[in-house]
């Protein structure tokens, strides 16, 4: 007798044997640290476990292999999971939150937009933003590293998103997209938020009120951009002006759809990166060895005393260890840290058959920190990153863009971003963490320190 396609025998991965709320006195679980719950099925049930919230059956996973089955060979069969889709009433149909077919057409019309030679073009504004803030820094001042890493990506996404400098409606933008991340675990936890989005209740008043003077500063911004109709050479002008090459009409992205991804762009280029910049320097201030072979690449690419230059385009290919150490950082300090789907139909991993409606979890976090791929995985080792060593290690042991058809479409605009940031300050400053113990990392919608990073500087001799 042949088994009903949504039926079972269901086969699922070892795991807790009742309902997540059951072991709330546990240590490893504990709300807004979800690292600790995938940290102690990872330690109990091996790579691949399962828990159950309310009834709804929930995978964690930390095998390559099951990872390429969820994100490529059995893409289809998988959505974005329910926290993802929740911010749909911020992002709305963005590229982070839409599915298919929105998000194949989206995809389509947004590309040309991050088509490498655009890209490309932007490295000057990059080099720019970073030497205009290295330039305003004096010898021994204390900062927070990440509140600067943090101005200087919104500077960098104000010059090519916008084709502007940081002004009041830039700041706008940043303040009230920071008011409604702020509301995150309320927005995830609150049942059906769609449904009662209308009600007096606080959060969901700062909530509508965030999210009506947001939007009416980016669409003003579009309405503007629309009457210019010319291409400023930023990436709104080129969300405008693409089409869709395979719709009959030729039609393009209404204003609606280039809000909901001028959002998107703005929060996934803006946050992660500046995150991502902030343990570089962290790391490198803990690591002098690193430091030093780091220096020593600039200075033989970039020149020393007075025939020392900025960073160009022409310069990019050349700089691979500043580019080894950034992807060290994103290594162990992954800006988005975790990824999840919903199965839609029963799915098939190894030895395991899994429900409709189960939601899978994977740690980008979790991943690059285990040993059988990264010995002693805690160590700051950007040789990790030399091409044999990438070249020796399974796909999805290292996907800090995520991974398939959903592979974050900003990737080489970040890594440009990134390693130019990284040569330019890097050339004139060296950093002394002053904190008394290490950062602790706070898993929100990125990886970002809990507390003010401080460190001291020293010019470069």
């Amino acid at each position: 007798m042949t088994t009903p396609p949504d039926t079972g025998p269901w086969n699922l991965p070892p795991g807790l044997k009742r309902s997540l709320p059951f072991y709330a006195h546990k240590p490893w679980v504990k709300l807004g640290s979800p690292i600790l719950l995938f940290d102690h099925l990872l330690k109990t049930y091996g790579n691949i476990a399962h828990y159950r919230l309310f009834g709804t059956p929930i995978v964690f996973i930390n095998d390559p292999e099951y990872i390429r089955e969820i994100l490529i060979n059995q893409a289809s069969s998988f959505v974005k999971e329910r926290t993802v889709r929740r911010m749909k009433v911020l992002l709305g149909e963005g590229l982070i939150t839409s599915d298919d077919p929105i998000h194949m057409r989206q995809r389509r019309i947004a590309a040309p937009a991050f088509h490498r030679q655009r890209i490309n073009a932007y490295a000057d504004e990059i080099v720019t933003c970073a030497a205009t803030q290295r330039d305003t820094w004096q010898p021994g001042q204390q900062l927070d590293i990440s509140a600067a890493s943090m101005a200087l990506s919104l500077e960098i996404v104000a010059r090519t998103l916008f084709n502007t400098e940081v002004t009041g409606d830039i700041r706008r933008i940043n303040d009230e997209v920071n008011t409604i991340m702020d509301l995150y675990n309320f927005i995830v936890a609150f049942p059906r938020l769609e449904s009662f989005l209308h009600l007096p209740i606080p959060g969901l008043i700062k909530f509508r009120r965030s999210k009506a003077r947001l939007d009416a500063v980016v669409n003003r911004l579009i309405a503007e951009h629309r009457a210019a109709a010319i291409d400023k050479g930023d990436l709104l002008s080129m969300l405008i002006s693409s089409r869709d090459e395979e719709d009959t009409q030729n039609a393009g992205m209404s204003d609606e759809q280039i809000r909901d991804e001028v959002l998107t762009i703005f929060l996934a280029g803006y946050e992660t990166v500046a995150n991502a910049l902030t343990w570089t320097w962290y790391l490198l201030s803990q690591n002098p060895e690193v430091e030093s072979k780091l220096h020593a690449e600039l200075d033989a690419v970039l020149g020393t005393g007075p025939a020392q230059r900025l960073p160009t385009l022409a310069d990019y290919p050349t700089l691979r260890y500043t580019e080894q150490v950034f992807a060290e950082s994103m290594r162990l300090y992954p800006p988005a840290w975790a990824m999840g789907r919903m199965s839609t139909q029963p799915v098939t991993l190894g030895p395991y058959r899994i429900p409709a409606g189960a939601h899978f979890f994977f740690s980008q976090y979790m991943m690059s920190r285990t040993p059988q791929y990264f010995p002693d995985p805690l160590r700051f080792d950007p040789d990790r990153f030399t091409p044999e060593n990438k070249a020796a290690r399974p796909k999805f042991t290292y996907f800090p863009f995520g991974g398939g058809g959903r592979q974050c479409i900003g990737e080489s605009f970040a890594w440009m971003e990134g390693v130019f940031a990284i040569a330019t300050i890097a050339q004139r400053w060296r950093m002394t963490y002053l904190g008394a113990a290490p950062p602790v990392p706070q898993p929100k919608i990125t990886l970002r320190p809990r507390d003010p990073l401080m460190m001291q500087l020293a010019p470069c001799i």
